[in-house]
């Protein structure tokens, strides 16, 4: 016990001027839009965790909780798991202590319904939301998207439009063929954009009718994207 408070006290000393906790951190964009970046980014600052609808899909089939078993086939067969099964779990996670300070939330919500009853959960937990939508040209987003190889040997990753290996299609560490991932063929992208803005674009504008939605320049390099969001959110103690 000692340990731990000892532990905790130093943590505290160390760290005089740890940011305020942020709330519930909503990131909103498409494929490609830079929201696992930033996401990652604020856990590192914050100390909060960043939940994705995919990771506590899998988590609860993993598990094999009531839920996970409800979701299971749905998601076997490729098709969306409904609000009556997602928002339960949504809710489960958030519930959590690690929740208490604050969190991020990437691919959640996705719908107006999703929305509202984010709404009802943040209010029942006290934890106010900043609603982020990571704004980027269509044109860049296909070719952050289309333009992504890895190469199997060593998995570094390329982009041939701003990151090229120094030989077209060959790793620059071994030489292996660089391969694209089936699903970042371009008549995938243009269908995974496409479905983005037909199902985000009532989510954007149910947030932005109320005032909370925080436009930010996402075609600009990771930190200052970042800059920018740090900015919107509570200054330090």
């Amino acid at each position: 016990m000692l340990s731990v408070v000892l532990a905790t006290c130093l943590i505290a000393f160390e760290n005089p001027a740890a940011p305020s906790p942020p709330g519930a951190v909503i990131l909103l964009g498409a494929p490609g839009a830079g929201k696992g970046t930033q996401a990652e980014q604020l856990v590192k600052r914050y100390g909060i965790p960043s939940i994705s609808s995919g990771d506590i899909l899998r988590d609860q089939v993993k598990r094999g909780t009531d839920l996970g078993r409800l979701a299971d086939p749905i998601m076997r067969a490729g098709q969306l798991v409904p609000d009556k099964v997602l928002n339960p779990m949504i809710e489960e996670r958030l519930s959590r202590p690690d929740c208490a300070r604050g969190l991020v939330l990437d691919g959640y919500p996705r719908t107006v319904a999703q929305a509202e009853a984010l709404d009802a959960m943040l209010q029942k937990k006290g934890l106010p939301a900043r609603v982020f939508l990571l704004e980027v040209p269509r044109e860049a987003l296909f070719k952050r998207l289309t333009g992504r190889r890895t190469c199997p040997v060593c998995k570094r990753n390329y982009n041939i439009y701003f990151v090229p290996p120094r030989k077209e299609g060959a790793c620059d560490n071994d030489g292996a063929a660089l391969v694209q991932r089936p699903d970042d063929r371009e008549e995938v992208i243009r269908e995974r954009l496409a479905t983005f803005e037909k199902q985000t674009q009532p989510v954007i504008e149910y947030y932005s009718r109320q005032r909370r939605l925080i436009a930010l320049n996402g075609d600009q390099a990771p930190e200052k994207v970042f800059e920018d969001m740090v900015a919107k959110l509570p200054p330090t103690r």
